[in-house]
């Protein structure tokens, strides 16, 4: 018997999106440059971007690459492919043909936009694909020349067909084990998403947002600019997060609500022109995508001590939000990730998915309907994520009687030296409590007598300290246990990050694979 209406209870992103156009109208959704959108324009774009991509040929449930930085274009275009059932594949702008190529042929996709920057690129990967461009004057699949044309409009509303099971996005993670993997993301698992976020992070629709960090990247698109969309707020995008722009826009358009990772959130502080800007605007500061260290933040509290802090802590798999550690609770824990989300369901848990006690260590496992359904066309490791019938999250925790989360690692950040596991993130944290540090990534490299030997990576606030080696090794003496002291301390004159701000410990890993055990010092 065929369901009754199941068309009236239908809750797609694109209904969403037509609810919020429908709800707050002609006030201004989204800026990017001179292009000012109010929400009932988003809708409008949406349904003409929609148009065009079945006009010209792609099916429901098609996957479509976007391969640009993050301008409107950008985001229309993945509006336009939640509004007509497509499957929207973002691709991080600094892949090389080659990892772009695997992108494309892993997800099937039959569709590529991307800007002129990046055209020889795009144009040396995929094979023979639809393609596009997601600014105006470079062809006929212009997707800004099709959102602002009324001649799009004709025609029945598109997406009519699409289900809230349906994907909506195939998220890539970063491969930093392995070839990327590709989540398989629906409306619904998003959708409750937005929800968790609307309500964890506190979006109000009167919030003005900066949104600095790459579309691309599940935390910038999914816990911030969409939720705050679909909640009325404001949103000024720009292309990338530049220490003295974002600083500079936060005083001059008194932006109330601004996300970033802890790289980005350090160079903030570093910059100049953070003491001399007038920052009182701000009112809900956040922070996540990977461990803030605590001296860190309690920099930041201090010289913004008007803004709220929340501590976001998830990966794309679920979304991404998991837990919230929020304003009021930073001064009991300030380390904590908090507690799980108003949609999901946390534990930490031994090899054999029993519940660690209090303190313990343990993985993180999840279950939600925010979860992904499963690897794109990877049985083996979607049977591995969801073994014992919860998510594992490949992070190491602990957890408190009240169900507060602190991540220790990433599983494959701990280092096992002699048989004992180290914790990277503890000698980061460690070390930043020197004055002399600017960044640290502490990472495993070979040692013929530990098998893996603790080693630091460090960025000096000056570089041309004298005998800064010795200063940090006795200031981490001081600090940890013997076999927590780094064997050797690396100065840097960056860190390697990718372009969403986080920290590439893979790259850190390879660079230092081949470290000589005499040049470790004295162990």
């Amino acid at each position: 018997m065929a369901e009754i209406g199941g068309r009236a209870r239908r809750n797609t992103i694109g209904d969403a999106l037509r609810r919020a156009g429908a709800r707050f109208r002609d006030r201004p959704a989204l800026r990017f440059g001179e292009s000012l959108w109010s929400f009932a324009a988003l809708d409008r774009a949406a349904d003409r971007v929609a148009r065009m991509l079945l006009v010209e040929g792609l099916r429901p449930g098609d996957r479509v690459c976007a391969f640009g930085r993050n301008s409107d274009g950008y985001l229309l275009l993945w509006l336009g492919c939640a509004r007509a059932g497509l499957v929207h594949v973002p691709a991080n702008y600094a892949l090389t043909g080659a990892e772009l190529d695997y992108i494309l042929r892993q997800s099937g996709a039959a569709a590529v936009f991307t800007q002129p920057a990046l055209r020889a690129t795009a144009d040396a990967a995929g094979g023979a694909l639809l393609r596009g461009t997601l600014d105006v004057g470079e062809g006929a699949l212009d997707v800004l020349a099709v959102a602002g044309d009324a001649r799009w409009d004709a025609g029945e509303p598109p997406g009519e067909a699409v289900a809230e099971t349906d994907l909506v996005q195939l998220q890539y993670t970063s491969g930093t084990t392995g070839q990327p993997k590709g989540a398989m993301m629906t409306h619904r698992a998003m959708l409750a998403q937005y929800a968790s976020a609307t309500v964890e992070l506190e979006m109000r629709r009167d919030d003005r947002a900066l949104a600095a960090l790459p579309l691309y990247h599940t935390a910038q698109m999914h816990a911030f600019t969409m939720p705050q969309m679909l909640n009325g707020a404001f949103t000024l995008l720009i292309e990338a997060p530049q220490p003295a722009r974002v600083l500079e826009l936060i005083e001059r358009e008194r932006i109330t609500s601004f996300f970033a990772p802890p790289t980005v959130w350090i160079t903030l502080l570093q910059h100049p022109d953070f003491a001399r800007r007038d920052l009182s605007s701000l009112v809900n500061i956040y922070y996540g995508a990977s461990i803030m260290p605590v001296p860190v933040l309690q920099e930041l509290r201090a010289r913004l001590p008007g803004a709220r802090p929340f501590n976001c802590y998830g990966q794309s798999e679920i979304a991404p939000l998991a837990t919230v550690l929020r304003p009021e609770e930073h001064d009991a824990r300030p380390g904590s990730v908090g507690r799980a989300v108003l949609n999901v369901e946390t534990r930490v848990v031994d090899a054999e998915m029993r519940d660690v006690g209090p303190g313990e260590r343990g993985e993180v496992v999840h279950r939600s309907p925010q979860l992904l359904l499963g690897y794109w066309n990877m049985p083996e490791e979607t049977a591995r994520a969801f073994e014992g019938g919860w998510f594992h999250s490949g992070d190491v925790a602990t957890i408190d009687e009240e169900g507060y989360l602190a991540i220790v690692d990433r599983t494959k950040d701990l280092i096992n030296t002699g048989g004992v596991l180290v914790a990277s993130r503890e000698v980061e944290e460690a070390l930043f409590t020197h004055p002399a540090v600017a960044e640290v990534a502490v990472i495993a490299v070979p040692d013929p007598k530990w098998i893996e030997a603790v080693a630091a990576v460090v960025v000096l606030r000056d570089p041309a300290a004298p005998d800064v080696e010795a200063a940090l090794l006795a200031h981490a003496r001081a600090h940890l246990a013997p076999y927590k002291v780094p064997k050797r301390i690396i100065i840097a004159e960056a860190l390697p990050k990718n372009t969403a701000g986080k920290l590439l410990k893979r790259e850190l890993r390879a660079i230092h694979a081949g470290t000589a055990s005499a040049a470790l010092g004295a162990g």
